[in-house]
Formats: structure tokens, sequence, C-alpha cells
């Protein structure tokens, strides 16, 4: 499936307290057809966008959010079923157990690449 078309019509959260890697992603998913609900810098704003929207598709999580770490909007993800990918500059090791088996993407990474893993045409980043 191409690019284009693995975004095509999806609504898209992304959680990133960095301006121009959350621009960045932001503009790439747009531009293959995604929907973009975000970006946000903040757990709170993330929890708040999760209790309003009425669909997610996937979502994009930096792991520290100016000093807060991002797990509650990742438990939050997965009791709603939405997949998740974490995009970070933190090794695995920092992930809580029970959120190891989500995809870990280490920054830098490209946004096509983060929308391949997210929606199932990688395994990895």
């Amino acid at each position: 499936m191409t690019r284009s078309r693995l975004l095509e019509g999806r609504t898209v959260l992304v959680v990133e307290d960095e301006y121009f890697i959350a621009d960045d992603l932001r503009r790439v998913f747009e531009e293959n057809g995604a929907q973009v609900i975000g970006p946000v810098g903040s757990v709170e704003d993330a929890l708040a966008i999760l209790s309003d929207a009425p669909r997610i598709d996937g979502a994009v999580l930096d792991i520290n959010l100016r000093q807060t770490m991002v797990y509650p909007v990742a438990d939050a993800l997965r009791q709603r079923g939405v997949p998740f990918v974490f995009a970070t500059g933190y090794e695995s090791t920092v992930i809580p157990e029970r959120l190891r088996d989500a995809i870990h993407c280490e920054k830098p990474v490209e946004p096509t690449r983060i929308a391949d893993v997210l929606f199932g045409e990688a395994l990895a980043c």
C-alpha cells in the first residue's frame, strides 16, 4: 500500500512538545491525507483531547513532555484500543513493563517511517 493510501482518511493524534518535530509530523501526515489532531505538547492537553475526540485511528507520542512522562496518555489510548508509537530520544528501557510491547522509534526518525509502523506496514522502526 502506498504511503498516501496508508494515511488517507486516518485521524492521528500527535503528542510532541518539540515544535519543529511536531510541525514536521503534522505536515507530512496531512500531505498524505491524514487529519492530525494537535500537535499537543502536554499530557493534560492530550488527555483532554482523548476524552472529547470521537475518533482517533492512531497516535504518535514523545515520552518526555516538559519533564512529564506521557504514560497516562499511552494507558488511555490502550483502553480505547488505539494503536500508538513512542517516537522519542529515550531508550526503550525507560518504558514501563506494561507498555513495553508498544512500538518504539528512536529519534531522529522520519514521519513516513512512523506512519509505516503505526498502521502496520512495518513491524519496527
